[in-house]
């Protein structure tokens, strides 16, 4: 079982990777979600402890189904 760093880090990792991917800033995809840009940061930092919700919400503005914004490379 992954600790809750771990995971939060994975999927910090993922979000920040598929930003750059689209071509998108902290700020733009914040806008996008409709979520403050420094809480975008602290999400791609592992700094907070995101409810499924905002993840939700995160998928949406990168365009893509939720389930595929979860899978994290091992």
């Amino acid at each position: 079982m992954q600790s809750k760093n771990d995971v939060l880090n994975k999927f910090g990792e993922r979000v920040r990777e598929l930003r750059i991917q689209k071509g998108l800033s902290q700020e733009q995809l914040a806008f996008k979600a409709e979520l403050h840009r420094t809480y975008i940061g602290m999400i791609e930092r592992a700094e907070k402890n995101i409810t499924l919700a905002n993840i939700e919400k995160i998928a949406s503005a990168l365009d893509m189904p939720l389930h595929e914004l979860l899978l994290f490379k091992k």
